[in-house]
């Protein structure tokens, strides 16, 4: 069994954790009981991630809907695929048909990254997040 200290991803509070392996499988979790954030704690979610981690319904690949279907596609061709329809209903919109919203599960500093990418990039002030925090 190998433990990796990481960071929880299921909320911005940035919890330490360690994610318990076997045999490359992530097999549980527990808190960190230095770290400065979480002091040794973890929430139900935190605890129970390697449930979420090893779903068989979790997305591996992004996938691009072709003709009514979703199929994988490489990330290149999703990053590509999601530029050129951003740049067009951009241009057909003026920016205002364009509206983002943010996660919990961000850091502070990737939300503050996404305004910022909002507002610079697509022009718009149409931002929001799910949690009234």
């Amino acid at each position: 069994m190998k433990d990796t200290l990481t960071t929880c991803v299921y909320c911005g509070c940035g919890c330490g954790m360690y994610l318990h392996q076997e045999q490359g499988r992530i097999t549980g979790a527990a808190p960190s009981r230095n770290h400065p954030v979480s002091r040794g704690n973890l929430c139900v979610k935190g605890w129970n991630i390697h449930e979420f981690i090893n779903h068989p319904d979790r997305l591996t690949t992004p996938l691009i809907r072709q003709d009514g279907r979703l199929v994988p596609a490489s990330w290149d061709e999703a990053i590509a695929f999601t530029a050129e329809r951003l740049t067009t209903i951009r241009a057909q919109t003026v920016s205002q048909g364009l509206g983002v919203l943010a996660s919990a599960k961000c850091t502070n500093e990737e939300n503050y990254l996404l305004q910022k990418f909002t507002r610079a990039v697509l022009k718009t002030n149409n931002i929001d997040h799910c949690a009234r925090l």
